[in-house]
């Protein structure tokens, strides 16, 4: 079986010269394609032949340049970054720097009378929850990338400064090496909503794919609706296609669920990879009910646009990335020398400017150094029978939570969450 891998392999990554082959495939965003130079391609090979179909890749080093240059502990955040959603949305004629973007997009004003929590409905109020979620998926990096793993102890925290002069703050830490695990807390104590959860993405090699199993949970809290408890909502799996032969492309697949045991309602969105011969790339569908009754269902393209159809056949559009994928909401991080030696940015600083720079070799003395340091950390714990515990989580009942009880009342809360966040303010905090 693996001389048909290493066969394919070193008919793949041999130097190629411009052919019908080297065009994106149909029907796939420019941005979810990558083109292997032989260099990469090479290196790919060389992985590749220390592989078994179905191994678990959590102690396979990837080449460098597979990377993206941010820790999944700052990926996580993507799913904030259009808190317009829950918040509600006024138009406002402001312009913000959105780092990695376009130097200036419009951006949208929170409106509390427009919020999700002051929706009647309980069934508005989910839709908003689940677009909320479903939003966050069109922000990723050019081609088929991996952010870095998270090594134990590692943290990443930061605060959002929205138009109204409201604030978010969102803090996550690795808890657990084996198995890997990352907590992650998110709050904005005036517009009343919190996140809470944790990931646990479990990789497979499947031949010419490999596959991400996105294992863990988001609990999204509308403070200001406390009957309504939470908002529970997984993930759907990722797939890197095309490793041995054909274009690289990352594909979402399988299903997400999302659901509110206190109103009843349930949604399973169904993230539709491409067949051999029918279907589309990146699309969505399913269906949302109360109880046993259908009330609506979900179709379209994560990365374009994604619709509601209700009951009565009226249409609305829950996210058009193409329309407003660029008004992110962008956040405030502590320069690096400002940072704690295991806060991701400063971590991974040399990596990160290596990967930038295309100095793969400085790349992968720099990812290794990393590396090695969390291994004799953990091998010196072992000798004193020492273990970790975690910063900012405690996990209760198979769930990690941060050590925060939260006040109730919201100019309370913000001073708490700084505190808890950031016991000693960084310098630049306050003039940011």
């Amino acid at each position: 079986m693996m001389g048909l891998f290493n066969q394919a392999a070193q008919r793949v990554y041999k130097p190629r010269v411009a052919s019908e082959d080297d065009k994106v495939p149909d029907d796939t965003e420019p941005d979810d394609t990558s083109i292997l130079d032989e260099n990469e391609g090479s290196i790919i090979a060389s992985l590749i032949s220390q592989l078994r179909v179905g191994m678990d890749l959590h102690k396979v080093t990837f080449p460098t340049f597979v990377l993206e240059p941010r820790s999944m502990l700052e990926r996580i955040t993507d799913f904030m970054s259009h808190p317009d959603l829950l918040f509600g949305r006024v138009f406002c004629l402001l312009s913000l720097p959105l780092p990695h973007l376009r130097p200036r997009v419009p951006y949208s004003c929170p409106s509390s009378q427009n919020s999700a929590e002051n929706c009647d409905d309980p069934e508005e109020r989910f839709l908003r929850v689940l677009q909320y979620y479903l939003a966050g998926w069109h922000i990723k990096p050019k081609g088929v990338k991996k952010p870095y793993n998270p090594v134990l102890g590692e943290f990443f925290r930061c605060r959002y400064d929205y138009p109204d002069g409201s604030r978010g703050f969102y803090i996550a830490e690795q808890v657990s090496h084996h198995p890997p695990v990352s907590a992650f807390y998110y709050v904005s104590p005036l517009n009343k909503v919190a996140v809470i959860g944790e990931l646990r993405p479990k990789s497979k090699f499947l031949g010419n794919s490999v596959s991400t199993t996105m294992e863990g949970e988001n609990r999204v809290y509308l403070l200001g609706r406390p009957e309504d408890k939470e908002y529970v909502i997984s993930m759907p799996n990722m797939y890197a296609r095309g490793i041995l032969w054909g274009k690289m492309f990352l594909e979402l697949g399988d299903s997400c669920m999302a659901k509110n045991e206190q109103t009843g309602h349930f949604a399973d969105i169904q993230f539709k990879t491409k067949g051999y011969f029918s279907g589309t790339y990146n699309a969505i569908q399913g269906r949302i009910r109360r109880g046993t009754t259908d009330t609506g269902e979900v179709s379209g393209k994560w990365s374009a646009v994604m619709e509601y159809k209700n009951s009565k056949g009226e249409r609305r559009v829950l996210f058009d990335a193409t329309k407003d994928g660029q008004a992110i909401a962008p956040k405030w991080v502590a320069p690096e020398d400002e940072q704690e030696p295991n806060e991701s940015r400063r971590l991974w600083s040399k990596l990160t400017r290596a990967i930038v720079a295309k100095d793969m070799d400085a790349a992968t003395e720099a990812k290794t150094a990393v590396e090695e340091s969390q291994r004799e950390a953990r091998r010196r714990m072992d000798e004193c029978g020492e273990t970790h515990v975690p910063r900012f989580f405690q996990e209760r009942n198979g769930r990690w939570e941060p050590k925060l009880l939260l006040p109730a009342d919201p100019q309370e809360a913000i001073r708490a969450v700084e505190k808890f966040i950031w016991p000693t303010l960084p310098p630049s905090y306050a003039s940011s």
